[in-house]
């Protein structure tokens, strides 16, 4: 189990992510370092999420590497969009 000292600081780190996350992109000309960056912020912030405050980090392993595969996927998704736009509409239209 986690103390509360510790519940803090993750909860304060990951405002802080998300402050950095919304500054870059909002700030950045979009491009793919800044894809990145927000994508590899999002897995890590999903992983501390699953782990800390679902308190997944102790359950079945099935459960948590499901879980963890989200925002493992999520990002690579976000990433694979901005990289293959077309390819991707392609794929996901109905014609």
């Amino acid at each position: 189990m986690f103390t509360n000292k510790s519940i803090d600081s993750i909860w304060i780190q990951l405002m802080l992510l998300t402050l950095l996350s919304a500054f870059i992109a909002e700030a950045a000309d979009t491009g793919l370092a800044v894809i990145i960056i927000v994508a590899v912020t999002i897995g890590y912030k999903g992983r501390m999420i699953v782990d800390h405050f679902m308190e997944l980090i102790n359950a079945n392993r099935y459960i948590r590497a499901s879980m963890r595969l989200y925002f493992y996927v999520i990002p690579l998704m976000i990433v694979l969009a901005y990289l293959f736009p077309e390819a991707i509409v392609r794929m996901t239209t109905l014609q």
